[in-house]
């Protein structure tokens, strides 16, 4: 009997009604499931991959969990681009797209949606040059036991490095604060005048209201020798998406691929929190020279390494992946050397070796972040008789960074621009964390949630 009543409902629903009820019965009866029926493993509960961020990184909700998503219209996907450009700021990009497409600029739901940009557009407002500040990282702790294992290179790392949790979230803090990172070449540029003079323009950084802007540097970007072993990737690489992402070393001796430094871990950040960007700025790297860039021993001193060529080969396709990636690239002098203390003759040998062991690599570079904090003037503007000055702008530099504890020090020149840094590391953190009239954070994060607890305590004081 029971034999017949299942004839009878297979031949009431056809074939297609037997594919339903034998794919359900794989998944109720705990069937093996084919490859395309695997869930992705960043899946969340409800099966949803992430997909396209809506505005500032809120899901976009297309269609109910685990349906699929009807392809869009012309129409629709023109509007989903032109909102992507919205979301970074770049509303002028966004208007000429909807406008450009001959076929869909008369469609009724572009027609709303070039209004809802424009509406958008009309309520900026243009951010101040002189309060823009600018934080920096050296590279990220990834692994603290190690970094933190009671060797002679701990309480140098204690000091001056960033673990990758404070360094998530110092950045999920200031993103909650309305901060939005900008490129240092959108502050002030080079430009021409109608009579062919060549001068400093200050940028026309176009904000919503309460947003404020940043800029995010980190110092070299080179995975030194010493720093093997010690919990830091190893070098950066171009990934199988086309875009930089960083190699690790386990203790094995096997490597790993994936987000182990500042580049990889913050274009993420970029890409689930979009308004976290103006128009794809990332930030700026700066490399120095004398055990190679971006973790290839490409100093001339490693010549004799049959890996020499490829190493300089490899380094040059990362720089130029980094540099389509959105990040800007710069000189951190090609020894680490203090380039307002040394003499004449070795500040010029210094840059002659950057100029010809890195920039060869990175391309032209137009900005310096000069190692230890240090300047080639004081406070006031550089004068016409700096020699040091004169020569660096002589080899293309125009933007000269120094290391600040204030808020904000910008001086846009009529030929350059100078801007001081916040170390937001190891040192900073802890003697504003254990002395509360010591305050240098508090417009970024709370120095309390952010602070590791696998730090060693107390950081040694800089000598």
């Amino acid at each position: 009997m029971t034999v017949l009543i299942i004839l009878a409902v297979l031949l009431g629903l056809g074939f297609g009604g037997y594919k339903f009820f034998k794919s359900r019965s794989s998944v109720e009866t705990g069937g093996k499931a084919s490859a395309s029926d695997t869930v992705p493993a960043d899946t969340d509960e409800a099966g949803t991959t992430g997909g396209n961020a809506g505005t500032d990184g809120e899901a976009d909700g297309s269609g109910e969990s685990g349906a699929e998503p009807d392809a869009q219209s012309g129409a629709e996907a023109l509007i989903s681009q032109a909102r992507g450009l919205a979301q970074m700021y770049d509303y002028d990009g966004a208007i000429a797209l909807l406008t450009g497409d001959t076929e869909y600029a008369g469609d009724p739901a572009v027609q709303e949606a070039l209004k809802e940009i424009g509406d958008e557009k009309a309520t900026l407002v243009r951010v101040n040059p002189q309060e823009i500040t600018h934080v920096f990282f050296h590279s990220l702790i990834m692994d603290t036991s190690k970094a933190f294992d009671g060797d002679s290179r701990e309480a140098g790392y204690n000091q001056v490095m960033t673990t990758k949790d404070e360094f998530l979230k110092i950045m999920e803090s200031m993103y909650e604060r309305g901060f939005v990172l900008v490129r240092l070449h959108d502050i002030a540029y080079e430009t021409t005048d109608e009579n062919g003079n060549v001068y400093f323009k200050e940028g026309d950084i176009m904000l919503p209201p309460g947003k404020k802007a940043f800029v995010l540097s980190q110092d070299d970007v080179c995975y030194y020798e010493y720093m093997d072993g010690d919990g830091f990737a190893s070098r950066m690489v171009i990934g199988e998406d086309g875009k930089p992402t960083c190699e690790m070393k386990l203790d094995d001796g096997s490597v790993v691929t994936g987000d182990y430094d500042l580049v990889p871990i913050l274009n993420r950040f970029i890409e689930e929190h979009p308004g976290f960007s103006y128009k794809g700025a990332k930030g700026v790297l700066a490399f120095t020279g004398y055990n190679g860039i971006l973790g290839y021993r490409t100093a001339a001193s490693y010549s004799e390494s049959p890996t020499y060529e490829s190493d300089r080969e490899m380094a040059a396709a990362v720089a130029q992946c980094l540099r389509d990636d959105g990040w800007e690239l710069a000189s951190h002098s090609w020894g680490h050397r203090n380039m307002g203390q040394i003499s004449m003759e070795n500040f010029i040998t210094d840059t002659t070796k950057w100029e010809n062991e890195v920039e060869t690599l990175t391309g032209p570079c137009d900005i310096i972040l000069f190692p230890f904090g240090s300047d080639i003037g004081d406070w006031h503007a550089y004068s016409p008789d700096n020699e040091r000055f004169q020569y660096l702008k002589s080899v293309g530099f125009r933007y000269f960074c120094n290391v600040d504890s204030h808020q904000y020090w910008v001086q846009i020149g009529s030929d350059h621009m100078r801007q001081g840094r916040r170390n937001l590391d190891g040192y900073r953190m802890y003697y504003d964390l254990i002395d509360p009239e010591i305050d240098h954070l508090s417009d970024l994060f709370d120095v309390e949630e952010v602070f590791d607890p696998a730090r060693p305590t107390p950081v040694p004081p800089m000598s």
